[in-house]
């Protein structure tokens, strides 16, 4: 099974289409298929469902909506047909809605008729089977301008959509189911992790001793803020890193030496709690034995650190993590060993445009390279929307890279295992990072 598969925008699904034997003239075929295979779907999820309403619009995805109403009639269905097109928005009393209004290539906002059209499906009390993606969503990057058809579930054709998997697209699509209607599989500039993997990432080997196997450098902690980079270093170990060192401000060690009995710990220079410019000395004294850094979580603000982080940044010749106070007023520049940021959407904002790689943390991450497909991975629960979250990451992130993963695909590995400690731990309301940190190894496992 491949470790990524395609995310396709409406120009990629497009050109999938037009490979198809004999397009254009085929694309009745294409369309029969569709419609007949959502209709297969659609009678499995909501077996014994009598009365449908099949909401069409006046392009292919109404089409597909046509087809599918066809079939649900064949199988002895209760149909009603709305055509958006001529005005009809009468839902009448169904079990189930099939929104077939927009298709993949919807873009902005839904002109007033349409609008309230979806607001009608939204307020009925039926269920709701959207048909490629739901309409109101732009298939091509998630957005959502307006309102939008709130599914419990989703049939997507060929493949899945980058609009069905990133935020807040991905909201309105309930459960996704994506079927084959024969297309040709073809490159795209965006890629979908899928949870096969994790098992690129390099296990222990029997020749292995704690330095070969990972050693990870953690530099942060100012005084007051050391629980992230402890969070930071218990994830670079349990994910499976054979050697942890955390270097922080002299002054805030002992709170390191009761919390973290495995990690070595090593002082830094400081001022006031927050590590003085001069520490860089030190830390890149300490790197010369570690495989990868993690820098920022706790490292607090101000001209000591942002001094101290770009010098690191200069003269680093390891991949380095970029977390939390390191982006804070971060500057590109030429680096000599690769760089992971990973902010969150306010960070991003401060970085956009820069030739970094980048990871964007939220409901879905995703991580971008200078030249590569973007790789996106949603595997995980709502209950990664905890305080820590980001250092358990960027301690995993860490682990990867001391592994000797390649920069884009230990950070999406990281964000995938991650992701999927959230579906391992026990906990589903009230997890918090913690129990992500115990969960790693069986995610890994």
């Amino acid at each position: 099974m491949p470790e990524f598969e395609p995310l396709y925008t409406a120009d990629e699904m497009r050109a999938a289409e037009a490979r198809f034997p004999g397009y254009p003239a085929s694309a009745p075929e294409l369309m029969e298929r569709a419609g007949a295979i959502a209709a297969r779907v659609a009678l499995q999820v909501f077996h014994g469902t009598e009365r449908w309403t099949v909401v069409c619009g006046g392009g292919s995805n109404g089409g597909d909506g046509r087809v599918m109403a066809r079939h649900l009639i064949d199988a002895g269905k209760q149909v009603r047909i709305v055509d958006a097109k001529a005005g009809d928005t009468e839902l009448g009393e169904p079990q189930v809605i099939v929104d077939a209004l927009f298709g993949t290539g919807f873009t902005g906002e839904p002109r007033p008729d349409a609008r309230a059209l979806i607001e009608r499906i939204n307020e009925n009390d039926a269920r709701v089977f959207a048909v490629d993606v739901p309409s109101g969503v732009d298939g091509s990057t998630g957005e959502v301008a307006g309102p939008a058809v709130q599914a419990d579930e989703t049939v997507t054709f060929h493949g899945r959509k980058i609009g069905v998997v990133v935020a807040p697209g991905r909201f309105h699509v309930g459960h996704l189911h994506v079927v084959d209607i024969g297309l040709e599989a073809m490159e795209t500039g965006a890629r979908f992790a899928m949870p096969t993997l994790l098992k690129t990432v390099p296990k222990r080997r029997e020749r292995d001793n704690k330095y070969t196997a990972g050693h990870v450098l953690v530099v942060g902690g100012s005084r007051g803020l050391t629980g992230a980079p402890s969070l930071t270093a218990l994830a670079a170990m349990r994910a499976d890193a054979g050697y942890v060192t955390v270097a922080a401000p002299e002054s805030t060690l002992r709170v390191f030496e009761q919390r973290l009995l495995e990690a070595v710990k090593r002082p830094l220079p400081e001022d006031g709690g927050v590590v003085a410019e001069g520490a860089a000395d030190t830390v890149l004294d300490l790197a010369q034995k570690a495989s990868a850094v993690a820098l920022g979580p706790g490292l607090g603000r101000g001209a000591g650190p942002r001094a101290f982080v770009r010098r690191l940044l200069a003269e680093l010749a390891l991949p380095v993590v970029v977390d939390a106070d390191a982006l804070f007023e971060l500057e590109p520049a030429e680096w000599p060993a690769p760089r992971v940021l990973t902010p969150h959407e306010g960070e991003l904002a401060r970085l956009l445009g820069r030739e970094s790689r980048v990871v964007l943390k939220g409901p879905d991450t995703l991580v971008a390279a200078p030249g590569r497909a973007l790789l996106v991975s949603a595997l995980g629960l709502p209950s990664l929307a905890t305080a820590g979250s980001g250092d358990v990451l960027t301690g995993v992130v860490a682990a990867f890279l001391a592994k000797g993963l390649d920069a884009q695909l230990a950070a999406t590995a990281a964000s995938a295992a991650q992701q999927r400690a959230s579906v391992e731990a026990p906990q589903r309301a009230g997890l918090v990072a913690g129990d992500l940190i115990d969960a790693l190894p069986r995610a890994l496992a």
